[in-house]
């Protein structure tokens, strides 16, 4: 029941990432990419942070970098990269992938991550038995 809800959480953040993102995108005309720490500062990844989209630098990342209320009861730290695209990856332009990555460790579920086309996956045991875990 515990980890049920604490996956509701993640998925949850990534699904309010994913908003934020689709506004960003909106009004700058690109997605932000991002790297957050353990303790849940973020670090623009791509474009890169010399040249971050709308102005955006790596010291001022403006979304939220962690599930829950806040990051002292938080369960999940969230980040957002490029999709991948078979072997390849896709331009940050074009879809970004955000990830909410569990504080503790969730071996069955690990990573919840969901793409702008839609994509839903995860990282863990589940994600290679198509368990409803992931997203229900």
């Amino acid at each position: 029941s515990i980890l049920k809800g604490r996956r509701a959480q993640g998925r949850t953040a990534v699904a309010e990432l994913m908003q934020q993102q689709e506004r960003y995108i909106t009004q700058r005309n690109c997605y932000l990419g991002f790297t957050t720490n353990s303790s849940g500062v973020a670090t623009a990844t791509a474009p890169s942070p010399s040249t971050a989209c709308g102005g955006v630098t790596a010291t001022s990342v403006p979304f939220k970098t962690f599930s829950g209320d806040d990051l002292a009861n938080s369960h999940y730290l969230v980040s957002a990269d490029t999709c991948p695209n078979g072997g390849s990856t896709l331009s940050i332009a074009d879809c970004v992938r955000v990830t909410a990555t569990p504080i503790k460790a969730d071996p069955q579920v690990g990573a919840l991550q969901l793409t702008s086309t839609g994509t839903k996956t995860c990282t863990g045991t589940a994600a290679s038995t198509n368990s409803k875990l992931c997203w229900p």
